[in-house]
């Protein structure tokens, strides 16, 4: 059975804000359709199972619609000293089955990660930052 890896680009002439609607993940049965609301606030685990945080948010290319970052929230104590890391959305897999992201990092890489405050964003759309945070996770630029 075909599947559609998170991230995937809407297509040509598609309205980006149903998109969002519709995101579009990877089961191991088959293709499923789950809503942005349903994903922000799932639970970011890595392959050792470790709790890495939360999805905080989804950021949006308004160009071509692509799903470009999960923004996770991770560290700190009772919402104090916590960070927000912007992760590209195609190294993060998806459990529909209990609604969380598994995402291939060690606790420390992620620690050492670009990260921001949440009252300091920064250009998300901006494609130095966007270079940087897709390098530093070793995987190359969706625009390239």
């Amino acid at each position: 059975m075909d599947t559609v890896p998170a991230g995937t680009p809407v297509p040509q002439g598609s309205n980006w804000g149903l998109y969002l609607e519709v995101f579009m993940a990877t089961t191991t049965t088959a293709v499923t359709a789950l809503s942005a609301k349903a994903l922000i606030g799932a639970r970011v685990v890595n392959l050792k199972n470790e709790n890495l945080g939360k999805i905080e948010d989804l950021v949006i290319e308004p160009e071509d619609g692509r799903v470009t970052f999960g923004i996770l929230s991770f560290g700190g104590f009772l919402g104090m000293g916590e960070k927000l890391f912007a992760v590209p959305l195609q190294m993060m897999r998806t459990s529909t089955e209990d609604r969380t992201f598994v995402l291939d990092v060690d606790k420390e890489k992620l620690k050492n990660a670009p990260s921001f405050d949440n009252d300091r964003w920064p250009d998300l759309h901006d494609r130095a930052f966007g270079s940087r945070v897709y390098s530093y996770y070793g995987y190359p630029p969706y625009w390239r």
